[in-house]
């Protein structure tokens, strides 16, 4: 547990980041992830110069940027402990917050279910082509709409799940751990001329300290709609997803909306045929929506359980 803290301090915590996070949004000068990712870009262009044991230099650069910071706060969280506990717990709170992405989960893809559902496709497309990598240019609904349902539920594991999980796991220190590898897995884990040897540490961290978090997202979306949709869908097509993590949480996510999602997508002008998640109708700017209260009752229902653990360990 968080440094012997009980649960009920944790459950208070985690809300307290939560809530913060829903009630502020994310910072919108001075962001911490801003200031790493400027770091983690600069150390990218030094170590990744064409040499030789590229691997070997994304390890490095890993440790470079991840291990100091990781430190740092596990360092400053500990040593307040000792004199002002009350500071401690705050320092961890904040830690959390600035870690979460639930608001900005929510405001950047409601509004495209916003424009789909008022018919205003070149304004969706615009809002679309803010989150996905994939091009919009001449993206029809459903593919705006499959667009924001996966960012949805995918990110819902990235920005939410897997940083809460790691916030009870480990507090302060381990949500900072959890979030900077997911961001330099962002950055360099592709699959690329570029870096797919030097990201290869950087993709491998980020899916160990995913696997039981995107799991747990997973049974989370299953129990919270259809749940033997969600179940048949995880089973079978979890597997052919080339992510280990992505497939079990978007499958899972597709199946208890009862959607389709998946398929073809392009990507640098090139058309990519990706395994289909889910079955149903194609999704539609309301099933943005409904991803989106499926996510926000996901984060309510892990509050819950850490409450009731919480009042069970006391």
């Amino acid at each position: 547990m968080l440094f012997g803290l009980s649960c009920g301090v944790i459950a208070i915590l985690m809300l307290l980041g939560v809530l913060l996070d829903m009630r502020l949004g994310e910072a919108t000068r001075w962001h911490p992830l801003v200031g790493f990712g400027n770091l983690a870009i600069r150390m990218e262009k030094k170590l990744n110069d064409g040499a030789s044991a590229r691997i070997a230099r994304g390890a490095l650069a890993w440790m470079l940027v991840v291990l100091p910071f990781v430190l740092l706060t596990w360092i400053l969280t500990f040593w307040l402990a000792q004199f002002d506990a009350l500071l401690a717990l705050g320092v961890h709170a904040l830690l959390l917050y600035f870690s979460l992405g639930l608001r900005s989960l929510r405001d950047h893809t409601l509004p495209i279910a916003h424009a789909l559902m008022d018919g205003d496709l070149p304004q969706a497309r615009l809002l679309t082509a803010r989150i996905v990598s994939r091009d919009t240019q001449q993206a029809e609904e459903a593919d705006l709409a499959k667009a924001g349902v996966e960012s949805l539920l995918e990110n819902g594991n990235d920005a939410v799940f897997g940083t809460l999980f790691w916030f009870a796991v480990a507090g302060g220190p381990g949500v900072v751990l959890f979030r900077l590898a997911n961001t330099l897995d962002a950055m360099w884990g592709y699959r690329t001329e570029r870096y797919n040897e030097f990201g290869r540490v950087a993709a491998r961290v980020d899916d160990v300290l995913n696997f039981i978090p995107a799991r747990l997202t997973a049974l989370s979306y299953a129990v919270l709609g259809n749940t033997k949709q969600a179940w048949l869908c995880w089973r079978a097509q979890a597997p052919a997803w080339s992510s280990p993590n992505a497939g079990p949480v978007m499958s899972a996510g597709a199946g208890a909306l009862g959607i389709s999602l998946g398929g073809a997508a392009i990507y640098d002008g090139e058309l990519e045929n990706r395994p289909p998640l889910g079955t149903g109708p194609l999704a539609t700017g309301k099933d943005i929506a409904r991803a989106w209260r499926l996510v926000r009752m996901t984060t309510a229902l892990w509050l819950l359980l850490i409450c009731i653990a919480g009042v069970i360990y006391a």
